[in-house]
């Protein structure tokens, strides 16, 4: 399919939206980062959490803890991660796979194979530095497998969230394309998973993809929908997220329902954390900090959950309109663990991305 290009009178309101995303994207992941442990880090805990520290409603990083004990189970990254300590990003993988996925496009074009996929893996991904579904398939790849066998063989992780972090870049440069997005996600996504892993990835791409045109967050949903099959467990998951919130339950009762209906599936599977992201994009209506506020309040893979939701929400509202205690304390700056990127500009990434999705196919 061809890409629905923005015409050059658009380019600074495009280049503003995918800033957003990027910003959106980091902040959010930042949100997320101390608490994701989802087996420990549950949505009650989350909150007993914020209410020790008069942060709820929450509308900044996470405060330090107001219980020392609570150290100890917070991620090791944490103080990096909280109000009055951030001085820059910090190293993930929902970051790191962004910067990746713009360096795949730059390196091979909209025309890249999934074996590409994993040559760029091998040569610039710390094999530490992976985990899950993409550990396994760096596995596969380094003992002389090939797609799609690498998503398969001795892969326990199919179907978890690690596809789904890796297709923000292709939301981003195919802007009102949501077909060709999910295309691209695709290709990237059969390199370490399969059904609803892969799913995720297209649902995900095409929702930011959708963002750039959906007069409103409900319309992107609506529109993502349409890239996975409507029988999948993903698309029926998102679909019952999108009844509940119809019916006008609170977030937190949509939540429970949603948790009860996919109880079993593990706090790393594609498919309860899409009901979690799902909410948070509902409920926040289009609101920045609301928006990622509520996904990383719902628990499970926070920062994950949280770095998509910015992305989203950073789509729709631009750079510009991203309130200040989000973005000043990033600085620019994102660390990353792939080679050759750590310390790169945020600005100087949203930069390459615009080009990439204004260029030809």
């Amino acid at each position: 399919m061809t890409s629905q290009r923005p015409q050059p009178a658009g380019l600074p309101a495009l280049a503003d939206r995918i800033h957003g995303g990027w910003l959106g994207r980091i902040a959010g992941n930042m949100l997320g980062k101390p608490v994701e442990q989802g087996e420990v880090w549950t949505r009650e805990r989350i909150d007993r959490y914020l209410r020790k520290a008069e942060a709820l409603p929450l509308t900044d990083y996470l405060p330090e803890p107001a219980d020392p004990d609570e150290t100890a189970v917070l991620r090791p990254e944490w103080r990096g991660c909280v109000r009055g300590r951030i001085h820059g990003s910090v190293r993930d993988d929902d970051v790191d796979y962004a910067i990746l996925g713009l360096h795949l496009l730059e390196t091979y074009g909209f025309g890249f194979s999934t074996e590409q996929v994993g040559e760029l893996w091998l040569l610039r991904l710390p094999y530490l530095q992976t985990f899950t579904a993409e550990r396994a398939a760096y596995r596969n790849l380094a003992n002389g497998l090939k797609p799609p066998l690498t998503a398969t063989y001795d892969n326990p992780y199919q179907e978890w969230i690690g596809a789904l972090i890796r297709a923000d870049m292709y939301g981003w440069t195919r802007p009102g394309d949501p077909a060709g997005a999910a295309g691209l996600a695709r290709r990237d996504a059969v390199l370490s998973h399969t059904g609803n892993g892969v799913y995720g990835a297209m649902w995900a791409a095409a929702l930011i993809a959708a963002a750039f045109t959906a007069p409103t967050v409900r319309d992107a949903l609506d529109t993502a929908l349409g890239v996975i099959p409507a029988s999948s467990r993903l698309a029926r998951t998102v679909r019952r997220a999108m009844a509940l919130h119809e019916t006008r339950l609170t977030w937190e009762e949509s939540l429970a329902t949603l948790a009860t209906e996919t109880a079993g599936l593990g706090w790393i599977h594609t498919v309860p954390n899409a009901a979690v992201l799902t909410a948070g994009l509902l409920y926040g209506d289009g609101d920045f900090t609301r928006t990622i506020a509520l996904t990383v309040r719902g628990g499970l893979d926070t920062d994950s959950n949280g770095a998509t939701a910015g992305s989203v929400a950073g789509v729709l509202a631009g750079a510009a309109a991203i309130p200040a205690q989000w973005k000043d304390p990033l600085q620019d700056t994102a660390r990353s663990a792939v080679f050759g990127f750590d310390g790169v500009r945020i600005s100087a990434l949203a930069e390459r991305t615009v080009r990439l999705a204004t260029a030809g196919p």
